[in-house]
């Protein structure tokens, strides 16, 4: 999720119950010539573990360096994007494109396998690049290739590449990779949104995890509230309190700030503030504030003005999925 799964969402988010976290889609070619900026962006640190570090690009060697970088900054786990719906690039397969084009997926997956030798590897896939049988075929082609190569585990997006976000996502396809795959992990993604949704793919695909990407955007309390579900179906469920929400807007922009600094932190975090918005009684008035956000001073001004006595939440909007996807775009999830 460009822009948005850096360490401070990913932080936010295992403080409530997030127990394994992804970086964002990160470019192989930047990740190799990269300067100190991308360093401070790419640092873990001992409370944002098991962490995977994403990573998208279109050549062996420089996958395979940049998956070289990463192992040594840290991550635990290094997963290969074939998943994501990005433009292609002077007829360069990345992302979902590698569906395309096996011959590279191959060849960068055993690129970075020869590079990082037994270190873990996972891979994310959607169900293929369009509806058609050759694009089922090339599919099975590449997660075989990665079972063969010891990949630890495929996280599918129950899209095609050609449907990015538009549509519902298909889980029947992930319960049938499940039954295929009986002994392999398989990570099932798309159309979680709500803690319930995710206990529902977990249920009725019996896919080993459930990836909550847009679903987690200004909402890091759907982790622990899908594992309260999972415990007892009949729980109630309430939408965090004001005070609650003013505690994770808080902790988001101080830790955005020690990676990113102050100026680009606010940038960054213009959006998400506009998405736990979503959670005020006074959505579209907080909504407006944040997105007038410039600095440090401005964020405090909108916690003092609209986080400060405690009430209820209230659950967003149920358009509230279709505004992620807008905002999201291209981006990767």
């Amino acid at each position: 999720m460009a822009g948005y799964s850096d360490r401070a969402m990913r932080v936010v988010a295992r403080r409530r119950g997030c127990p394994y976290a992804v970086t964002e889609a990160l470019l192989d070619v930047i990740l190799c010539n990269g300067g100190q900026g991308l360093r401070n962006s790419i640092d873990v640190n001992d409370e944002d573990h098991p962490v995977a570090g994403q990573i998208i690009g279109s050549e062996p060697e420089t996958m395979a360096r940049a998956a070289g970088i990463l192992a040594q900054a840290g991550y635990d786990v290094i997963d290969l994007n074939f998943a994501c719906p990005v433009k292609k690039i002077k007829n360069k397969a990345r992302g979902g494109h590698m569906l395309m084009d096996v011959v590279r997926a191959v060849g960068v997956m055993r690129a970075v396998r020869d590079r990082l030798g037994d270190f873990p590897l996972t891979l994310s896939l959607r169900r293929g690049f369009d509806d058609s049988p050759e694009a089922e075929e090339r599919f099975f082609e590449i997660i075989e290739m990665g079972w063969s190569l010891g990949f630890a585990a495929a996280r599918v997006h129950a899209r095609t590449v050609e449907q990015k976000y538009l549509g519902s996502a298909h889980w029947p396809f992930l319960a049938a990779l499940k039954r295929r795959y009986p002994q392999r992990t398989i990570l099932g993604s798309g159309d979680v949104f709500t803690a319930a949704d995710a206990v529902r793919m977990y249920r009725e695909t019996a896919v080993d995890m459930v990836w909550i990407a847009r679903g987690a955007i200004g909402n890091p309390w759907i982790f622990e509230h899908a594992e309260r579900l999972l415990a007892n179906p009949n729980a109630e469920i309430l939408p965090p309190t004001i005070l609650a929400q003013r505690q994770a807007l808080a902790e988001h922009f101080q830790i955005a700030q020690q990676i990113h600094g102050e100026s680009l932190a606010a940038r960054r975090m213009r959006k998400m503030g506009i998405k736990y918005s979503r959670f005020h009684p006074l959505a579209q008035d907080v909504k407006r504030d944040f997105i007038r956000v410039h600095s440090l001073r401005d964020w405090q001004a909108v916690l003092d003005r609209w986080y400060v006595g405690d009430g209820p939440g209230v659950w967003p909007a149920e358009n509230a999925a279709d505004e992620v996807n807008e905002t999201i775009g291209d981006a990767c999830g």
